[in-house]
C-alpha cells in the first residue's frame, strides 16, 4: 500500500484539532541513527535505532513539514501552550511503515500537526497496555486516532502481544499492518523524541518549554 490519502483529502487543505500528517515532498529520505533538523518540505525519519527486534515486523515512523503551512508568526515557542503546540504549529505529514512487507499508512494533505501525531500515538499505545493480562489477553482492545476535521482516522486493534493498524482510507480487503506492542511503543517514543529534537533544533525556546519537559518526561524513552 502506497503513501496516499484519501481522495477528499487531496481537494484542499484542511486543518485538524487533533490531526496528525504531513507529505510536503514525496521523495523521502530514511534516517540513521541520530535526528536532524528537517527543512519545510523535507522529510525525515525518527526513532531510527539499530533494531535488535527479531518477533515483530520492523517498524518506521517518519515525518516531513509543510510549506503551505508555516507556523503563525512572531510564534513564542518558549510559552506556547499545550493547544497551541497540538494544533497550531509543526505542521504537515506522517507515515507509519513495516519495512519488511514494504507496506505504509500514510498522509498527504500538509495540514497534520506533526507533534500531536507523535503525542497521540504514545497516548494510544498506552491505552491499549491497560487489559491486565497484557500479552496473554485473547480479548481484543480499540484505539482510535482521528482526524478532527474529517472523517478519516487510524484505527488500531490490540490481542495477545499485536498490534493491527489500518486506516479509513484503505481498501477494505488490505491486510492492517502487525507490530508487537512492545516494539511499538519503544518506536513510538524514540519517534516522539527525535521529532522535539529536530523541531527545537529549528524554533529557538521549544527546548525549554515547561510543556515539552513535561511531555518528554511522561513518555520517557524505552
Amino acid at each position: 500500500m502506497g503513501p496516499v490519502g484519501p481522495p477528499s483529502a487531496l481537494a484542499g487543505p484542511r486543518r485538524s484539532a487533533s490531526g496528525r500528517t504531513v507529505r510536503a515532498d514525496p521523495h523521502r529520505t530514511r534516517r540513521s541513527a541520530a535526528a536532524r533538523a528537517v527543512p519545510p518540505g523535507g522529510t525525515a525519519r525518527a526513532g531510527g535505532r539499530d533494531r535488535r527486534d527479531t518477533i515483530g515486523r520492523v517498524i518506521d515512523l517518519g515525518y516531513s513539514l509543510s510549506r503551505r503551512f508555516p507556523d503563525p508568526p512572531q510564534t513564542d515557542y518558549r510559552t506556547a501552550d499545550v493547544h497551541t503546540l497540538r494544533h497550531d504549529l509543526f505542521c504537515g505529514d506522517v507515515y507509519l511503515a513495516d519495512t519488511e512487507a514494504d507496506r505504509e499508512l500514510s498522509t498527504a494533505w500538509g495540514w497534520v500537526p506533526v507533534l500531536d501525531f507523535a503525542w497521540a500515538l504514545c497516548d494510544i499505545v498506552e491505552r491499549l497496555d491497560r487489559d491486565p493480562l497484557g500479552s496473554r489477553s485473547a480479548r481484543p482492545v480499540h484505539a482510535e486516532l482521528d482526524f478532527t476535521e474529517s472523517t478519516d482516522r487510524l484505527l488500531f486493534e490490540r490481542r495477545f502481544g499485536w498490534v493491527d493498524i489500518t486506516a479509513d482510507w484503505v481498501e477494505a480487503e488490505d491486510a492492517p499492518l502487525t507490530f508487537n506492542h512492545t516494539a511499538l511503543r519503544r518506536e513510538a517514543r524514540d519517534f516522539l523524541h527525535d521529532l522535539i529534537a529536530d523541531l527545537a533544533d529549528m524554533h529557538e525556546g521549544l527546548a525549554d518549554n515547561p510543556a515539552v519537559w513535561e511531555l518528554q518526561a511522561r513518555y520517557p524513552r524505552v
